[in-house]
């Protein structure tokens, strides 16, 4: 078995003191494409944020490669953040600079490199993800599913061991979805990138995660986990049957 690359522990995740999702334990294996999924509005890129470190948890604790995300502070902080990079749902690409610098943008912040060997790998992950020659665009120019290929090549700039991505297929047509999809799934293979991936799109879950959580709004908790194929032929949770098999019936089984 490999090791555990990621331990939530106990995790209350929420705003101003207030837990949305509760006791939320569970663990993340090197290598592993990880999903974590739901519902529209159960707190899904909530727990993404509280595991990045954006938001500080209700309770309990994030650990990455044994330690602590919430209470590391300093330089050991700074080398914590520099093992993760994160793509989100938009993209988040900063709009007065090229794709090319976006990339570089991390690689000036964090090393000291000489600007010809930042630019050479920011190119590089540019070619890592099918944008070679776009460099020189704005994001403005860039299609929606072009604009998540850059985020990737942003979060990846650094070598991170784990890179989280926040609803990567939403507002993508069915083929830039899939496409999205043997990306991902390339990355993992050729480069042993952990990926932690929020998402509801039913076809990217069942076509990318090697496991999974699904989180429910109303019990605030975790209602399954494992392997997207074995949540999908197990009718023992009506809604989770309901979900993975696309059944409007709620109390409908096999």
């Amino acid at each position: 078995m490999k090791e555990t690359i990621i331990k939530v522990e106990h995790l209350y995740a929420g705003y101003h003191g207030e837990a949305i999702m509760e006791d939320l334990s569970f663990d993340i294996r090197k290598g592993e494409i990880f999903v974590i999924l739901g519902g529209s509005g159960c707190g899904k890129s909530t727990v993404l944020k509280h595991m990045i470190g954006l938001l500080p948890p209700v309770s309990g604790r994030v650990l990455i490669h044994g330690q602590d995300m919430i209470t590391a502070r300093g330089k050991k902080r700074n080398q914590l953040l520099q093992q993760i990079g994160v793509a989100f749902q938009n993209g988040a690409l900063f709009g007065s600079m090229t794709v090319l610098e976006n990339i570089m943008l991390p690689l000036k912040e964090y090393t000291r490199l000489p600007f010809d060997a930042i630019q050479t790998i920011a190119r590089a992950k540019l070619k890592l993800v099918d944008l070679t020659g776009q460099g020189d665009l704005l994001p403005d120019a860039l299609s929606g599913g072009m604009k998540k290929r850059a985020a990737i090549a942003r979060a990846m700039a650094l070598d991170p061991a784990i890179v989280f991505l926040d609803e990567p297929s939403a507002g993508l047509d069915p083929l830039t979805s899939a496409e999205m999809d043997f990306l991902i799934m390339d990355l993992a293979d050729t480069l042993g990138i952990t990926f932690v991936i929020v998402t509801h799109e039913l076809e990217s879950i069942l076509t990318i995660a090697d496991n999974t959580i699904m989180l429910e709004k109303d019990t605030k908790s975790i209602i399954a986990r494992g392997a997207p194929e074995d949540l999908k032929a197990d009718a023992s949770n009506a809604y989770v049957y309901q979900f993975f098999n696309r059944n409007p019936e709620r109390d409908k089984k096999p």
